[in-house]
Parts: C-alpha cells; structure tokens; sequence
C-alpha cells in the first residue's frame, strides 16, 4: 500500500490513559519526548458520513524517523477511535502516511468509499482515515502535506534526536 499512499511515517495507537502510554513508551521504549495537544479542534469532521466533534487528546513522539502517536478519546461521540476500542484492545488503530495531495491519491486510489472519517483541524491539517479491508481494525492515514505541518513534525523529530530522557511529556 505504502507504494502508491506515501512512505508510512506514523504508527498509530488509540489507548485509555494517554499518560501512562507515553510513560511507558518513555521508561521501557526509550521514545521521546511526546508533544501533547489535549483537545484537537477541528474545522470539520466526518465519522461515516455524519459531523462528529471527538474530544481528543493526541501524543506525539519519535523513535528515529518513525512516528508513534498516542490517541486518547475524553468522550463517547461516535469516531473511529471509540470504534475501535468497541472491537479491540488498546492498541495499533493505523499507520500514516503524508501525501502532497490527499484528494488525488483518494481518486487514484479508488479509496474515497473506503474512507471512515476525514476532515480538517482549524490549523489547517487535512486528514482521511480509510479502511484497510481486513486487517483487525488497522487504518491507514492519509495527511494533506503543507508547510505547518511539516513544520512540527520536524520540530518534534528534531527534540527526539538529542533526548536524554528528561522531561518526556511536553505542551
């Protein structure tokens, strides 16, 4: 999939306690230091075709250039994210990926009745969540590329390269 979606970037975790996984992918796995956004605002966003307006929580920390996002939902509003822990564990929910053009790789990639939720948060990050067809719940994320975006990713990748393991948890 990654051939014709992007270099996947990103894997994602949907947990319960946003802390102590970042704890423990801190203490055990040596990854960090997570970038904590407590309430992602959104533009807009679409759970299977309705308006939705999750109240998330999103973690983000580095191990090399791998991305390993921690994300927590503080309510019961239907998304992908209460989908998933109906059906599964805490654990691995999706893989992302950054394209230059999130609405032609849908059309090329005849994925756009594939995707469970997409939208846009106010700063400006397009996203579409699609169903891999398959394989136990796991997502893939297709991000619009832009500069802001890419912005923070390298400022968070850049705290991870020289991390000494204080102060784990930011913002």
């Amino acid at each position: 999939m990654s051939r014709s979606l992007g270099r996947i970037i990103q894997s994602g975790f949907v947990v319960d306690d946003w802390e102590a996984a970042a704890r423990h992918w801190s203490s055990v796995m040596g990854v960090g230091p997570f970038f904590v956004v407590r309430k992602i605002e959104f533009k807009e966003c679409w759970y299977r075709g309705e308006p939705v307006d999750p109240d998330l929580t999103v973690a983000i920390a580095y191990s090399g250039d791998h991305q390993i996002e921690l994300s927590q939902q503080n309510d019961d509003s239907p998304s992908i994210y209460t989908d998933f822990l109906a059906h599964n564990a805490p654990g691995l929910q999706h893989v992302g990926s950054i394209v230059d053009d999130l609405d032609r790789v849908l059309e090329e990639n005849n994925l756009r009745a594939r995707v469970v939720q997409h939208g846009e948060t106010t700063a400006g990050m397009r996203f579409a969540y699609v169903d891999t067809g398959g394989h136990n719940g796991t997502m893939i994320e297709l991000l619009q590329s832009s500069p802001p975006l890419l912005k923070a990713f390298d400022y968070m990748y850049q705290a991870s390269v020289d991390w000494d393991g204080t102060d784990p948890v930011r913002g």
